[in-house]
């Protein structure tokens, strides 16, 4: 080891930030805190609760790196990732606003630039289409709604359409209506779209007809087994030929990895991820971990990892204590995670709760959306007091026991 060596992190979403920050704790655990550089590179200075982005207020969703990372001797370096060449050992990077850019080197590299939101090539999506996939992109499908009681918006200002309902469409096509209506002062129209023959196909048929009974009494029409042709700004085009008048169009359908994931050489998943072994090291490419959504991790013995936080928060624990084991010759640990559960907000009709990979009901209602608001303003979070202490504890490689569905 030199005075040199320096542990880089890509990425401060839910992986990002717990790698960091784990890596920050086991350094500390060894008693070589101040010895090993840590940096996080990201875009943006802050940690953003991604999946808080389908709700109305999101206030409490943006959090200032500098709290989470400065109390434990973390850096941050704001700028675009642009390339990694793993031969070289070096990230080349563009700063936000300016263009500006140059590499970084690195002894250790942990990639955790997550995952976005796969939009094809359909005429106007790109133009007229919202999402959200990012903070940003949620305030802007805000101020967008803000603006449709002024009338300019004409046929279809109370209509939004939603194109996906896996767990991102539905949460947004639930919170729609309410949205809608205050912004409106009109009665709303909500339309989910899905090319599947099922509203949330994924979720399983113990939960189906629970979602199918909230998406209804929400006011949410469903519509399966069709696509989008067009986006324009009245509206979309259906596969059918059939057009919805809408004023606002939100794209929920399908995640993607990270692109620059490709520059590996690796074979990558249908999602873009890249294989990982049980220790988070990047398959080929010495020196490299990946965590949260660019990575394919076993996390038992027949399942790979999801594109969620319940998988990007541990993994990313895991991957801060192994980098560090890694770089100084230390143990590392094997990431198993031996429960599965999904929780899905269906807004004023409450939520639903399952467990197993087979997804089996266990809470619905009012029980279930209790349990859903503790995880997403609670359980999800780090430490926000600028504690050292906390953050550190909090970044321990343990796993969280599963929610408490009686809460």
């Amino acid at each position: 080891m030199t005075d040199s060596d320096r542990v880089l992190v890509l990425g401060s979403g839910f992986a990002g930030v717990w790698a960091a920050l784990g890596a920050a704790r086991r350094l500390d655990e060894l008693g070589a805190a101040g010895t090993v550089d840590v940096t996080v590179i990201s875009a943006k200075p802050f940690h953003d609760i991604r999946v808080r982005n389908y709700e109305a207020d999101l206030s409490a969703c943006r959090i200032p790196l500098s709290d989470l990372l400065d109390p434990v001797g973390v850096g941050h370096i704001a700028a675009e990732v642009t390339a990694i060449d793993t031969a070289a050992r070096t990230v080349t990077v563009t700063v936000s606003g300016d263009g500006a850019g140059g590499t970084q080197r690195y002894d250790r590299l942990v990639l955790a630039l997550g995952s976005r939101v796969a939009k094809p090539d359909i005429p106007g999506l790109r133009e007229f289409g919202f999402d959200v996939d990012t903070y940003d992109g949620a305030m802007k499908l805000q101020r967008h709604l803000a603006t449709l009681s002024n009338g300019r918006a004409g046929v279809g200002a109370a209509t939004a359409v939603v194109v996906g309902a896996g767990l991102t469409g539905i949460e947004t096509a639930s919170e729609l209506p309410g949205m809608l209506a205050k912004a409106c002062h009109a009665e709303p129209r909500v339309v989910l779209i899905d090319h599947n023959p099922h509203v949330g196909s994924d979720m399983g048929d113990s939960a189906r007809p629970v979602i199918e009974a909230g998406l209804s009494e929400n006011g949410v029409e469903t519509m399966t087994g069709v696509g989008i042709a067009a986006v324009d700004e009245h509206g979309v085009t259906l596969s059918t030929g059939e057009v919805l008048a809408a004023a606002t169009v939100v794209w929920c359908a399908g995640m993607r990895a990270n692109p620059l994931t490709a520059q590996f050489d690796a074979e990558r998943d249908r999602l873009g991820r890249l294989p990982v072994d049980d220790y988070l090291r990047v398959i080929g490419s010495p020196g490299v971990f990946a965590a949260g959504d660019v990575a394919a991790a076993r996390v038992d013995e027949g399942h790979l990892s999801v594109m969620s936080c319940q998988h990007g928060r541990p993994m990313g624990r895991y991957a801060g204590y192994n980098v560090v084991g890694d770089l100084l010759g230390e143990p590392m640990l094997p990431l198993r995670i031996p429960w599965y559960a999904t929780i899905l907000d269906l807004g004023p009709a409450g939520a639903v709760y399952t467990e197993g990979w087979d997804r089996q009901v266990v809470t619905r209602g009012a029980q279930a959306k209790a349990t859903k608001v503790t995880i997403n303003t609670e359980r999800i979070y780090p430490p926000l007091n600028r504690d050292r202490d906390a953050l550190l504890a909090a970044a321990a490689p343990t796993l969280q026991a599963r929610p408490d569905p009686g809460q």
